[in-house]
């Protein structure tokens, strides 16, 4: 029904920026909240940063003043800015939306990530 496709991952030194996409298509009504999501070899899938339909964001901690996360309603598209990129940033990066679709209640669906790795 809804896919998610992330894009712009790949390998970048400390200090550098890339900038993630995710792109929503299929039957959608609406898409309320949109997050991105971190999950580096072993660990647990952490929240990175979220937007809500509107345009308000907050952030983790440890991403605060580095990544800023931004949406175009119009694409249907969710955006993370990353800047100053440390080693510790590097994961699989996931977006996910709560999207209503025509005839359907609210559904959360997940892209399939892109990686970040960052060198030292």
């Amino acid at each position: 029904q809804v896919q998610l496709v992330e894009s712009g991952g790949g390998l970048v030194q400390a200090g550098g920026s890339l900038r993630l996409s995710c792109a929503a298509s299929g039957s959608i009504s609406r898409i309320n909240s949109m997050a991105w999501y971190r999950q580096a070899p072993g660990q647990k899938r952490d929240l990175v940063a979220t937007i809500t339909s509107g345009g308000s964001s907050n952030y983790a901690d440890s991403v605060k003043g580095r990544f800023t996360i931004s949406r175009d309603n119009a694409k249907n598209t969710v955006y993370l800015q990353m800047d100053s990129l440390k080693p510790e940033d590097t994961a699989a990066y996931y977006c996910n939306a709560d999207v209503k679709s025509p005839g359907w209640g609210n559904r959360l669906y997940w892209g399939q990530g892109t990686q970040v790795t960052v060198s030292s």
